[in-house]
């Protein structure tokens, strides 16, 4: 009976351990559109003209 208590214990530590965890691991914050798209137009991948014109887009 004693050993029951110990592994309900035990278990009981690791699931709080766990769900402490899980909260404050959010995991990295995805890109704004706006950013995304700076980055796009500083890799060569849209002209100026396209970065402005969705620029106005994403502004309204």
């Amino acid at each position: 009976m004693m050993i029951a208590w110990l592994i309900l214990i035990v278990l009981g530590i690791v699931a709080l351990a766990k769900w402490i965890s899980g909260t404050k691991n959010e995991g990295p914050k995805p890109d704004s559109a706006l950013e995304i798209l700076r980055n796009r137009y500083a890799g060569g991948e849209i002209t100026k003209e396209e970065f402005e014109e969705r620029k106005q887009n994403l502004n309204q």
